[in-house]
């Protein structure tokens, strides 16, 4: 990989800002096996591979990887990726959605087989799958969550009847689960679950919308399950570059990635707000057993970047790592200024400035820990945004990264305007950015 150095001059990429964050439809196969509201569009992350002359000889890293938006465009491009993701079911869903050795055949065949068993078994239980059920079950009648399982969803996330049927799927399906397709067919069940069961609706915040009290499960996943089929088929005889995903804390990488091994990164890190990012996939999560109880979200958390009060505890110290840095210790102070002046005490608000600090400590941990990956003259893309979302005070996220980068070594050698959007807290024009560096070695 050869790259001619730039000016430090910002650059706009050439989009219509409303379509810029949107996947084009030429886009959709692989991508939309499962995908985060949130995620970057994949002509994002070709625009970079392009401008930064990723070859098929070279190595891609996404260190926040997500639902795989790098990992599959790296593999549609013919070069070798690796992705880290902390999430499980995001690394769950990122693994699935690079493996293309599935015969989709069979994916076919045998999930038709699946569907036909959990049609018979609601039967029996007097549900048709294909017809809306108006009447009332007692509880009694229906599959459940366990109490600890149901207290981590959002309230009415799900309505008790779709759930049920979900969960004898679900059930049908795990009788099958040491087969090859099983990850391909869970996966399914997920993005079906979520945007065709569930009363979930995303704006982008997640919330619950309408109460459905009845829809059809089996269809809508065997519908996901010929979109997989047909994008495998696709993919058929054809040689594709390894593309993996390492379910690991990005702050913490010398243990799974050799050194001297990576010649480029795109990622989108988390940014510094109150989106609880565990929300997104809490329903999948529980329903299909990731997490299980408040134990297993907690971990979940420990291992994310703090980009939220939700997942702050007592003995969080990545702010050590930011310590000396001027700017981001005036803007947490501006915070609590901030906050004190209008009287906000409530726990979350008494952490907003600590959750500051400790955002950018995590990525300054993150970025040193990258250091030993990284070849010489490796170059790197962060999608950031800048956010108002702590009493109004503006945080410049691009800038005080590209700062905290330059003190551990890297070279700055742009900042690329990928978008604005509207803030629902301030009515101002934020700015999304990617952050261009390079690794100086």
């Amino acid at each position: 990989m050869t790259y001619q150095p730039t000016l430090f001059v910002e650059k706009a990429i050439p989009r219509d800002n409303n379509k810029a964050n949107k996947i084009d439809p030429q886009d959709l196969a692989f991508h939309d096996w499962y995908r985060f509201v949130l995620s970057f569009p994949p002509h994002l992350v070709r625009n970079y591979l392009e401008d930064f002359k990723v070859g098929r000889n070279d190595v891609l890293l996404d260190p926040f990887c997500g639902t795989g938006t790098t990992l599959i465009e790296s593999k549609l491009n013919g070069i070798k990726s690796f992705g880290i993701e902390a999430n499980p079911f995001a690394h769950f869903a990122s693994s699935v959605k690079v493996d293309w050795e599935v015969n989709p055949d069979d994916l076919i065949a045998k999930s038709n087989e699946i569907a036909y068993i959990a049609q018979e078994i609601l039967l029996q239980q007097g549900i048709d799958d294909n017809v809306q059920y108006e009447g009332n079950f007692r509880d009694t009648q229906l599959r459940q969550l366990s109490p600890e399982e149901n207290k981590l969803l959002l309230t009415n996330s799900i309505s008790p009847l779709p759930l049920h049927k979900t969960l004898i799927l679900l059930d049908c399906l795990k009788q099958h689960q040491s087969e090859r397709i099983y990850q391909h067919q869970l996966l399914a069940l997920a993005n079906s679950l979520v945007y065709s069961t569930s009363n979930l609706h995303f704006g982008p915040e997640v919330g619950v919308g309408k109460k459905k009290k009845d829809v059809p499960v089996i269809k809508p996943w065997l519908i996901e399950i010929g979109k997989m089929a047909r994008d495998l088929s696709m993919a058929k005889d054809k040689s594709y570059p390894s593309a993996h995903a390492y379910f690991a804390d990005s702050r913490c990488l010398t243990n799974i990635l050799p050194p001297n091994s990576v010649n480029a990164v795109i990622t989108s890190p988390p940014y510094p707000n109150e989106k609880d990012y565990t929300r997104i996939t809490r329903l999948e999560s529980v329903v299909l057993g990731f997490i299980s109880n408040k134990s297993d979200l907690r971990l979940l958390k420990n291992n994310l970047i703090r980009s939220n009060t939700r997942n702050v505890y007592k003995e969080d110290d990545d702010d050590k790592w930011i310590e000396l840095n001027s700017d981001i210790q005036k803007i947490a102070e501006k915070i609590e200024i901030r906050r004190k002046e209008l009287g906000k005490t409530s726990g979350f608000e008494k952490q907003y400035s600590r959750v500051t600090k400790l955002y950018f400590g995590g990525m300054a941990r993150h970025l040193a820990n990258l250091r030993t990956v990284l070849k010489k003259n490796a170059l790197l893309a962060y999608v950031v945004g800048d956010q108002a979302s702590y009493l109004r005070v503006m945080i410049r996220t691009g800038n005080i990264l590209s700062d905290i980068a330059e003190t551990l070594g890297y070279e700055l050698i742009r900042i690329d305007l990928f978008r604005t959007r509207l803030s629902t807290t301030t009515k101002e024009q934020l700015r999304e950015e990617v952050v261009i560096l390079r690794w100086k070695g």
